[in-house]
């Protein structure tokens, strides 16, 4: 069922955006390393346009249009659409607060995907309170800094080439007395590794021991840098949503097709009551999901008010409805949806983790619920 806010031409695109994952990138996501930077695959997003899509000569994208290329991405490549979205988290900290020569230094790289970006905020004791991170920048006496502490599920780390790092310059500040650094990773004394995830893409922890920054690695302004994180993630907010979106809908499908051809009981699936009415639930709160992260998108792009409360809603109900409509596609395939290199074993261990990052379930809540009080 087309969505009412798409017309022929976007919807034609998204058809082959899908192509283009389906046919090109889903084969260079298959053969990399999983847990690892795939960099053929992320060269592979800049060869086929879709990074200049992600980040336009004129100025930021559109949240609709990156919704809608996270999405159709989705629903063919999580691999390709997750390369391509932390690409987006690393590189537009650049485009929106970085200086001419931050941005003339990187973001040609990272939209041709030669540069692969991460962005780092979460620490082991600071993920969904971003402002009570701990990694100090401490004054070197010679105008720069010296970064002393620890970041932790780094999504590219400690692969990236670089990384925008958030750290504390004055102390018991909170929100205020944070400063976001592009980081280079040559840097003398920064480390890091590997974590062993349950989703398949690339995390990592960092380690600064003494880290040299200067004034010239600064994006913005020093103990400015929480709003520069907020914009990013103001802008990515309610992609994330797509994203989930995109998941529930390859479940969706590949439950539509199982249930048409799996004979039990005499005959198909589908025409069981308790498949079909299954079914009809799950078509029916992705359809409502995809509409409401529409709706935030064009929303953000409109400069409409209450856009805090619509993005928390429009990723709240979305990565909620995901986590539903694979689980339950699971259910409908039985034992084979659990074997290892299946479509949906892969979607169910990709789903869980947006439900947490870029702000948990809990704290979308506890946005919207202030919203409604505002």
């Amino acid at each position: 069922m087309p969505s009412f806010a798409l017309d022929p031409k976007q919807r034609r695109w998204c058809a082959g955006v899908r192509s283009l994952a389906r046919d090109l990138l889903r084969p260079l996501a298959e053969s990399g390393p999983p847990g690892r930077v795939n960099r053929p695959l992320t060269a592979a997003l800049g060869e086929l346009g879709l990074l200049r899509r992600l980040f336009p000569d004129d100025g930021p994208v559109r949240a609709l249009d990156l919704c809608l290329l996270r999405e159709s991405l989705a629903r063919e490549c999580t691999e390709a659409e997750t390369a391509l979205a932390l690409q987006g988290l690393g590189g537009y900290p650049i485009v929106l607060s970085g200086s001419p020569e931050q941005y003339a230094r990187w973001m040609p790289e990272v939209r041709a995907g030669r540069a692969v970006a991460a962005f780092a905020l979460s620490e082991p004791q600071a993920g969904s309170d971003a402002a009570a991170l701990g990694l100090r920048a401490d004054p070197d006496g010679a105008g720069g800094w010296r970064l002393e502490g620890e970041k932790c599920w780094i999504s590219n780390a400690p692969e990236a080439d670089f990384t925008v790092v958030f750290a504390r310059t004055t102390q018991g500040a909170g929100s205020r007395g944070i400063t976001a650094f592009l980081v280079p990773a040559d840097r003398p004394g920064l480390t890091g590794e590997r974590l062993d995830m349950l989703s398949p893409h690339p995390i990592g922890s960092l380690v600064f021991d003494g880290v040299p920054v200067t004034r010239e690695d600064v994006l913005g302004t020093p103990d400015k840098g929480f709003g520069v994180a907020m914009r990013t993630l103001n802008l990515l907010r309610p992609s994330v949503g797509a994203f989930a979106v995109g998941m529930a809908q390859a479940a969706l499908d590949a439950a539509v097709a199982h249930a048409g051809e799996r004979t039990a009981f005499g005959g198909p699936l589908k025409d069981l009551q308790a498949v079909s009415h299954q079914l009809a639930e799950m078509a029916t709160r992705t359809e409502a999901a995809r509409l409401l992260v529409y709706a935030a998108a064009t929303a953000y792009d409109e400069g409409a008010p209450g856009i805090a409360g619509s993005s928390a809603m429009a990723k709240l109900l979305a990565t909620e409805t995901a986590q539903y409509v694979v689980d339950a596609a699971v259910q409908i395939h039985g034992a084979r949806a659990l074997r290892r290199g299946h479509l949906l074993e892969h979607l169910y261990r990709e789903v869980r983790a947006p439900r947490i990052y870029e702000g948990a379930t809990e704290v979308q809540r506890t946005i919207i619920a202030k919203e409604l009080y505002r």
